[in-house]
């Protein structure tokens, strides 16, 4: 999720919200709600002190394997790397997070056509995986099948033939471990709007799904919520790497497949369950279209081939 500002002036703050917060209780606030995120409403709040994001998550995202506590940790971790936004403060009861606004552009998919941005996207996961380990892991093949049997255990809705593919899941899983990576701390849900580009830098935001990763997990899933080409991807693996790696770029695409594949799940459990305003079902099969594509595409062979490369 990511944020896009909406009209200024047109929300408030919940009745007794600004006097919890040190920084908000006594000053004018300005309000306005940031657009784009599906498990939480999101609102920007400008004082003549500085602005904030106040987060406040729906209540419905438990169902989605989302901690909110691991969520506080790392976002304090990477607020402190310099790779996110400070935290300001919490309501842990509340499950309402404040936040530093950082200043910048809001990235769209079409920007990954333009010079420099891929690379400066590189640098920030760089950065971000290179700071401190996160408290939590994450782990896509883990989270697919809980998501799997938390929708078969309500009875939720899940797309045609979404059970055939689970043996070329677990060829991945296998083609994966016969050159095991090292995790390090990745956001793990890099869509376009979570990039905020300051020029010389791209910064990272929402850390709802943070948890230690392998890098590829968190450069093909970029690959595959950006809707980046081959090409684009490429760019990003050798700017990422410092040169161009064919096991990496295997690797990458197989972990794009996989949570293309999972994520389709969480389409369906907030379908069933969310009350946001969101086309759940339309939003997941679309990535269950692109994931049923690549499975039995001509290239899954030779990727789960390459992934087990030394180049």
């Amino acid at each position: 999720m990511g944020y896009e500002l909406g009209r200024r002036g047109d929300p408030v703050l919940p009745d007794g919200l600004r006097d919890r917060f040190d920084v908000l209780r006594g000053r004018p606030c300005e309000v306005a709600e940031l657009h784009g995120g599906l498990t939480n409403r999101n609102l920007k709040v400008t004082t003549t002190e500085g602005s904030y994001v106040l987060r406040i998550s729906d209540p419905s995202s438990v169902a989605l394997a989302i901690d909110r506590d691991n969520e506080y940790a790392n976002t304090s971790i990477a607020g402190e790397d310099g790779v996110g936004a400070p935290v300001v403060a919490r309501l842990p009861d509340d499950d309402i997070m404040l936040i530093g606004f950082i200043e910048g552009r809001t990235l769209t998919e079409e920007d990954f056509s333009l010079p420099g941005v891929i690379e400066r996207v590189a640098g920030a996961c760089r950065r971000l995986h290179q700071g401190e380990r996160f408290v939590n892991d994450f782990d896509m093949f883990d989270i697919q099948r809980g998501y799997l049997a938390l929708i078969d255990r309500h009875g939720y809705r899940l797309p045609a033939g979404y059970g055939d593919f689970e043996f070329q899941v677990e060829q991945i899983r296998r083609s994966m471990t016969t050159r095991r990576e090292p995790t390090v701390a990745c956001n793990n849900d890099l869509l376009a709007a979570n990039f905020i580009d300051q020029g010389d830098q791209v910064r990272v935001i929402d850390y709802e799904y943070a948890g230690n990763n392998d890098a590829c997990f968190e450069l093909g899933n970029t690959w595959s919520e950006c809707h980046l080409t081959d090409d684009q991807l490429a760019l990003l693996i050798t700017s990422y790497y410092g040169r161009p790696l064919r096991n990496k770029m295997a690797r990458a695409r197989l972990h794009g497949l996989v949570s293309m594949y999972g994520w389709t799940l969480w389409a369906s459990i907030q379908d069933a369950t969310s009350a946001i305003d969101f086309d759940y079902w339309t939003w997941g099969l679309e990535k269950y279209e692109r994931a049923v594509e690549l499975f039995r595409g001509p290239d899954f062979d030779r990727l789960l081939d390459e992934v087990q490369r030394t180049d």
